[in-house]
C-alpha cells in the first residue's frame, strides 16, 4: 500500500513538473538576465550606464516574479526526487535483509553464545 501512495504522489509531482517546464525555462531565462545585468552595473563607471543596466535589471526582477507557477514547478520536481529516494530506499532495505544470507547466521551465533 505504500508503494501505491508512492506513485500517486509522484505521478501527481510528474505531472505538476510537466505542466511548469515553460515556466521554469522563462524563470531560468530571467535569472540568466538578470544576473548578467547585475554583473554589468557593478562592472559600469558611468552614471548613465549604471542607470540603463539598472533599469534593465529591475524590469527583468519584476518579469520573474511573475514566473510564481515556476516555484510550483520546483517544489514538484524536488516532491518527485524524495519519492524516488523514498522508493528506492524501501527496495534497499528489504533487499539487504533478504538477499544477506550471513545476518540470519550471525543473529543466531549471537544468540546461541549468550546462552
Amino acid at each position: 500500500m505504500k508503494k501505491f501512495g508512492l506513485f500517486i504522489v509522484g505521478l501527481i509531482a510528474l505531472f505538476l513538473l510537466l505542466a511548469n517546464v515553460g515556466p521554469l525555462i522563462s524563470l531560468a531565462i530571467c535569472l540568466a538576465i538578470l544576473y548578467f545585468g547585475f554583473k554589468q552595473f557593478m562592472k559600469s563607471e558611468s552614471t548613465g550606464a549604471k542607470i540603463a543596466w539598472g533599469s534593465v535589471s529591475i524590469i527583468v526582477l519584476i518579469v520573474s516574479i511573475s514566473h510564481i507557477p515556476a516555484i510550483l514547478g520546483l517544489v514538484a520536481a524536488y516532491v518527485l526526487y524524495l519519492v524516488y529516494k523514498k522508493w528506492n530506499e524501501n527496495d534497499e532495505s528489504a533487499s539487504s535483509k533478504e538477499s544477506d544470507p550471513f545476518s540470519n547466521f550471525e543473529r543466531e551465533w549471537k544468540e546461541l553464545n549468550k546462552n
